[in-house]
């Protein structure tokens, strides 16, 4: 039980104990405190064996705050310098850093800094995933399908570049905000996006990525300034997808094909969060690629069945958001649609302009709309031959076994 407790815990805090303790001690100091946070949850899962403390939040944020002036103390012996913060005025400082509105705005000071414009574009969301949110470097490197050694390097160097820099924990300033925040919501729909599709070789969905975009995006609407209608499009698109994620799996662990999903699992608190976000979302006056995509998602939701969805309705969103942003993703996802409609020359043209190279990791579902195209129009022996092609390319074990079967079934139709 212990271990459960720790571990959500950890889950949960890690990223607050750590923002905290940067605003209080800088970022130069920020690998030593990430340190002192780890050595206090591996404390806590020794010591709370036998009993757990009343308040195991405030143990916690006690016990990393002593960890981290410890090491810093050792640190700055060397330099003759005596670090002397465990009483008085600076203790009392620390300590209301730990209020909920302080923690909260830590938090999002940290968001910022891990979406600097001097941090590459990879180096940022690896720093999010470990600062923010706890993740450790297996975790990213599983999550981003990225080796080990490759994520520690792109941390490393993030690490140096807020050194070198010498940025600073705080909010972007006004004229800048507006290019920051594209990038933190960038960040944000990548991690979700990860989470609801996996490329983690065991796991289809990563619930924990799913939670902590959309606890991230909250924690950015309760800023008024950082507020926009792209910001509350992302945060519906993210509740609307959310809302399905008990039903993308059965209990047998195999994928369950959107068609097929038991409606009834999906959860309607989230969902109608996601419509409020929406209405606000029209409130301003930017619009975006989440506009699009909450649209796209909106209306699957809306249909009580499969049969009932308004494909043409998605159809011409989708054609509205390659006109927004160009992009092989959206072309794919519209090729299915036509698919959907069978509208099987549409289907092909759309087939045929996407480029599977820029479709990375993702290639297998290009290969395997192929597939389901030619089955739709009955060249079974090259619906079978890009099912293998997408075989090949799919690290997914899920991924994988739906492909197989959907082989399989070709194969006993023969």
């Amino acid at each position: 039980m212990e271990h459960k407790v720790v571990d959500h815990l950890f889950r949960h805090h890690y990223g607050k104990m750590v923002a905290i303790l940067t605003r209080f001690f800088g970022l130069s100091y920020i690998e030593t405190i990430e340190d002192a946070v780890q050595d206090t949850f591996i404390k806590a899962a020794s010591q709370w064996r036998t009993k757990i403390p009343d308040n195991p939040e405030g143990w916690l944020n006690r016990v990393a705050k002593n960890r981290t002036i410890d090491i810093l103390r050792s640190i700055q012996a060397e330099k003759n310098r005596n670090l002397s913060i465990t009483t008085g005025a600076s203790s009392l400082q620390i300590e209301e850093l730990f209020l909920d509105h302080e923690v909260a705005d830590s938090q999002l000071r940290m968001i910022f800094v891990a979406c600097h414009p001097s941090l590459h574009p990879s180096e940022q969301i690896a720093f999010a995933l470990k600062t923010i949110s706890g993740f450790s470097i297996k975790e990213i490197a599983a999550a981003l399908l990225t080796k080990e050694e490759t994520i520690a390097k792109r941390l490393l160097r993030a690490r140096k570049t807020i050194q070198d820099k010498n940025i600073q924990f705080q909010y972007p300033s006004p004229e800048t905000v507006h290019e920051r925040m594209a990038r933190v919501m960038e960040v944000i729909y990548l991690t979700f996006n990860e989470g609801f599709h996996s490329t983690n070789k065991e796991k289809l969905i990563k619930e924990d990525l799913c939670g902590e975009a959309i606890r991230l995006c909250q924690l950015l609407l309760k800023k008024e300034q950082f507020r926009s209608g792209s910001l509350y499009a992302l945060f519906a698109l993210l509740c609307f997808h959310m809302s399905r994620l008990e039903s993308k799996v059965s209990s047998d662990n195999q994928i369950v094909n959107l068609q097929f999903q038991d409606r009834t699992k999906w959860y309607f608190p989230l969902i109608k969060m996601g419509n409020s976000a929406m209405l606000k979302a029209t409130e301003y006056e930017d619009t975006s690629v989440y506009h699009y995509e909450a649209a796209i998602a909106s209306e699957h939701l809306n249909a009580k069945t499969f049969k009932d969805t308004n494909w043409k309705n998605i159809s011409y969103w989708y054609e509205q958001l390659y006109m927004f942003k160009p992009n092989m993703f959206t072309l794919l996802n519209h090729a299915t649609v036509c698919l959907q409609l069978s509208d099987f020359e549409k289907t092909h043209q759309l087939l045929k302009r996407i480029d599977v190279a820029e479709l990375g990791q993702r290639a297998y579902l290009y290969y395997g709309c192929y597939a389901e195209y030619y089955m739709k129009i009955g060249e079974k022996s090259l619906a079978i031959s890009f099912l293998d092609k997408a075989l090949a390319e799919t690290t997914n074990k899920l991924e994988w076994e739906y492909l197989a079967g959907n082989k399989r079934n070709l194969n006993s139709n023969n």
